[in-house]
């Protein structure tokens, strides 16, 4: 049964949601209008963008509705634990601007499934892009607009699918014409406006509870508790430690949807210091997101998971066009994200498919099929919508779970293809084969039977491994398949030679070079500085929330 929520909408309010459409699709369409047209303009926005576009870019295409919907959710549900994620994520930003950013920029590539032909085999290329393409569909697309259908249905009630094919009209308009130049650049504006909106919230709220000290007479001291129990069936600490980084290493280094934006900065230091500023914006959900379901759970006796953000949208905490100004930011984080993967997706499918069995394409034939690819694939992603139900009433835990299983064998492949030349292609693959096998096994029993696992004989074990820690079993066996075939005795058979030659190694040299030089000690100070800064953060939240 659906709960509809009794919203009093004023007239300001709705002004201001149709003021920022306005301005959204104005900044898209003249972005869309500019000469615009060659294969390295619509994909990586012609390599022109500075570190703080990067970084907002960055930002909001990682923030969508299922951040919302589910961070407050998970919030209201078990408290602040939930926010480890955002704080891994921190980490891997950091490794990736001083470290990976650098190999991605100097091999030359569109696209990761690209990386990885060049890295290793071509063999790798179209089942990786693939397998992506598929992630996008049930990970990314229909989540976000599940979780935003959500807030649709049980504040106006209107239905997910109509809620879905508005939102995805809206954002097509200009990001399908566009492209990744469309995109990024208002991704700037829609960034600041999820913040404001998500942070007046959050203000409100907290006023509304008495302070953060009311919330906390209002609330088991377990909920501010950022380290749980090994024991935890949601965030068990042993889970967070060691297994969320992988699913952050996956996520956020080796995934095209993120990797597009570093790719599309006018050089190596603007995609560093790119990362190193959405890694400080990484730390505002927990402020702006999770707290603001705790605040749900104090002022709403039971209330459910996926219900506290509407909830908080709902009552009269907020003022008269405060509330739109919050719906627009719910908006922004909707549109942004579904920009961000169309462009993606059109990349994926165009450069990793349609490119390679059509090297003498032009640009103008690679950019359309750009185009129609993404609309496809939209269309397939609104009928999968249904399928996020049958896993979990926490669209962000669901998400964060889907990720656990998939991600393990990718990361694994990624960091010591990454860190070591021997590393070879044979072992990727079997790699890649044997660990995506063992994980989609576990995906689909989640599927088949949830929590109740009587019916499911001997791999009822397996099920009832939390998904963290399957995520760190199926890495720590993904890591010795590939490095056990990649130092076990070869054949004559001479291999393959990577055309990558520039790995981890080679950056930490040129880093090392970089701070005995006087032009670029300046430049590594500030970004020492930066990354300094948001370990001080980390750290300081967990001494205060241990």
């Amino acid at each position: 049964m659906v709960m509809h929520l009794q919203v009093d909408f004023t007239f300001l309010d709705s002004l201001i949601i149709l003021v920022y459409l306005v301005v959204v699709l104005s900044l898209g369409f003249y972005f869309s209008s500019k000469k615009d047209q060659s294969y390295e303009d619509y994909f990586l926005a012609g390599k022109k963008m500075g570190w703080i576009t990067v970084g907002l870019s960055i930002f909001a295409t990682n923030i969508s509705s299922e951040h919302f919907i589910g961070l407050a959710g998970s919030g209201a549900a078990r408290g602040l634990a939930v926010g480890q994620f955002e704080l891994m994520a921190v980490f891997t930003l950091i490794l990736l601007g001083w470290l990976i950013a650098p190999i991605y920029i100097k091999s030359g590539v569109v696209t990761t499934p690209e990386f990885l032909e060049k890295r290793f085999d071509p063999s790798l290329r179209k089942p990786f892009a693939a397998i992506s393409i598929v992630i996008y569909i049930l990970a990314k697309i229909s989540v976000s607009l599940f979780a935003g259908g959500i807030l649709f249905e049980r504040m106006f009630g209107i239905n997910i699918y109509t809620s879905a094919i508005m939102i995805v009209l809206f954002t097509g308009l200009y990001s399908v014409l566009g492209g990744a130049t469309a995109v990024m650049k208002t991704h700037v504006f829609q960034a600041v406006v999820l913040i404001v909106g998500a942070l007046l919230l959050t203000i409100f709220g907290l006023k509304a509870v008495g302070g953060f000290s009311g919330l906390q007479a209002k609330l088991p001291p377990d909920y501010f508790s950022m380290f749980k129990s090994i024991n935890d069936p949601d965030y068990p600490w042993t889970g967070v430690i060691f297994g969320a980084p992988i699913l952050a290493f996956w996520y956020w280094i080796t995934d095209q949807y993120f990797i597009q934006k570093i790719l599309s900065a006018k050089s190596i230091n603007d995609a560093r210091r790119g990362s190193l500023f959405a890694a400080i914006l990484k730390v505002l959900p927990i402020f702006i997101l999770v707290l603001p379901g705790l605040i749900a759970a104090a002022l709403f006796q039971g209330v459910k998971g996926d219900d506290a953000y509407p909830l908080l949208l709902a009552s009269d905490i907020l003022p008269i066009g405060i509330k739109g100004i919050v719906m627009a930011g719910l908006l922004a984080a909707i549109m942004s994200s579904l920009a961000s993967v169309f462009n993606t997706v059109a990349a994926l499918f165009t450069n990793d498919f349609y490119k390679v069995n059509n090297p003498g394409a032009s640009d103008r034939e690679l950019v359309l099929v750009g185009r129609l690819s993404s609309t496809a694939i939209v269309i397939l992603a609104i009928i999968c919508v249904p399928l996020v139900k049958l896993i979990s009433s926490q669209v962000y835990l669901y998400m964060q779970s889907l990720q656990g299983y998939i991600s393990p064998p990718i990361a694994a492949v990624f960091l010591w293809g990454f860190i070591l030349k021997k590393v070879n292609a044979k072992a990727a693959i079997t790699t890649l084969i044997v660990g995506e096998s063992i994980g989609f096994l576990r995906m689909i029993l989640d599927l088949l039977y949830g929590t109740n696992i009587k019916g499911a004989g001997i791999l009822s074990a397996l099920i009832k491994i939390n998904f963290l820690h399957f995520s760190i079993i199926l890495f720590l066996l993904s890591t010795l398949i590939i490095l056990a075939l990649s130092y076990l005795p070869q054949r004559e058979k001479k291999a393959r030679l990577s055309s990558v030659q520039y790995l981890v190694p080679n950056s930490l040299s040129e880093l090392v070079v970089g701070f005995s030089s006087d032009p670029s000690k300046a430049v590594l100070r500030t970004n020492i500085m930066m990354s300094a800064f948001i370990l001080l953060i980390i750290i300081g939240l967990w001494s205060i929330w241990f």
